[in-house]
């Protein structure tokens, strides 16, 4: 072949093709590799460390409560509508703080899958 009939040469670069990372994280995962295992448990694992730190502040909301009223014993002697203050705290206060600490492990807990799901897709 003579020098002027040759094709130009293309050069293919796998770094420039769109969408080349995302397939190959997205079959990391899938078939877990071990670059996949180390993304899935770390997702595992800030999901965990997002439900201890969430459970760490009911915890402390509940039990504040109980000090609280040890701290000062005349709340305990306050009554509302013929109920105890104590009563009022517990039974109107409990239910509400866990809604909305789920409501709010929930919302944390899908952005970091979101997140994940979006550090999968780069």
């Amino acid at each position: 072949m003579t020098e002027s009939a040759r094709p130009d040469r293309e050069r293919v670069v796998l770094a420039h093709r769109r969408g080349a990372r995302r397939v190959r994280t997205r079959v990391e995962v899938q078939e877990q590799t071990e670059v996949g295992e180390v993304m899935v448990r770390a997702l595992v694992r800030a999901q965990l460390g997002l439900a201890v730190r969430v459970a760490g502040v009911v915890a402390l909301v509940a039990c504040a409560i109980p000090l609280l009223f040890a701290a000062f014993p005349s709340l305990g002697d306050v009554a509302v509508w013929g109920v105890r203050l104590p009563w009022l705290v517990l039974g109107l206060a409990a239910c509400p703080t866990l809604l909305l600490a789920g409501w709010l492990y929930i919302r944390l807990a899908e952005r970091t899958e979101q997140e994940f799901v979006d550090l999968s897709e780069e």
